[in-house]
């Protein structure tokens, strides 16, 4: 498995890069400018000074029944594959929503951190997966995904491949199903938080799943070929509380990588605590 990733990235390079500099031309994608990996050259004060920052170690956390969270994604082909220079990010077009208390927030894409930002009860996991909401007022919902090592994760060969080699974005050519990266078990931790990176904004609302999924040690290895480390530490939990919702997993998630296909395009709704 290792030599055959290894390979398919070496192989998409040439091709990845060709497409990157006329992606790239065009400015960064939208989740790069409207989430935790923006770039915002220098550091923000508030990355030092601020009070509600992210991440934060998962520990005390208080078992609530917590808003319920409708998982409106939708599998899609649209989008680009960045190599930031600090991660892999992919943006996503026409892939759903996520609804909370009221309000629907558009997925705007994906990318990852190793080791895990998020730590439960100190634990560290191999990689994170931040799944990065928004509202058009700027309002943030990231669902946070750990990995940890374990049977592989189909979504991601397609994913490593296609990324460049160097800093610049590839389109996406292949099929995203975005309910293939979060786990059947719905269970999850819930804090008022910030963005990871500058300008590390106070203006998001954490949901990190419970329990990790999992994701093949040769497809580990191929993230840490080209990102060795871009987690940023956990920071003081200060004056927040922590919530955890109730155990709560959704009939038709008992086996979360292998959904039900529809003849005709149809959106999965996936609803819990």
């Amino acid at each position: 498995m290792s030599v055959s990733i290894q390979s398919s990235l070496i192989l998409a390079a040439a091709a990845s890069l060709a497409i990157a500099v006329g992606i790239a031309a065009s400015g960064p994608p939208a989740a790069a400018q409207a989430g935790p990996t923006a770039a915002a050259g220098p550091a923000s004060p508030l990355c030092a000074s601020g009070a509600q920052q992210s991440p934060v170690d998962l520990v005390d956390a208080i078992e609530a029944d917590t808003p319920p969270v409708g998982f409106n994604w939708s599998v899609t082909r649209g989008g680009t594959v960045t190599n930031t220079g600090s991660t892999l990010e992919v943006d996503l077009s026409l892939s759903g929503s996520l609804e909370t208390q009221g309000q629907s927030y558009t997925l705007k894409g994906f990318h990852f951190h190793t080791p895990s930002e998020h730590t439960i009860e100190g634990r560290k996991f191999p990689l994170e997966i931040h799944m990065v909401h928004e509202t058009e007022a700027g309002a943030l919902v990231i669902v946070g995904v750990l990995v940890q090592e374990g049977p592989p994760l189909d979504q991601l060969d397609p994913i490593w491949a296609t990324t460049p080699v160097r800093p610049g974005a590839a389109q996406v050519l292949f099929e995203i199903d975005p309910m293939r990266l979060i786990p059947g078990d719905r269970t999850h931790y819930r804090y008022e938080g910030s963005t990871t990176t500058p300008p590390c904004a106070e203006t998001a609302t954490w949901i990190v799943m419970a329990s990790p999924i999992s994701a093949s040690r040769a497809q580990i290895e191929a993230y840490l070929q080209l990102f060795s480390s871009n987690a940023r530490p956990v920071q003081p939990l200060n004056r927040r509380y922590i919530l955890k919702s109730r155990s709560f997993t959704p009939p038709s998630s008992a086996q979360p990588q292998e959904p039900q296909r529809l003849e005709r395009p149809q959106r999965m709704v996936h609803k819990g605590p």
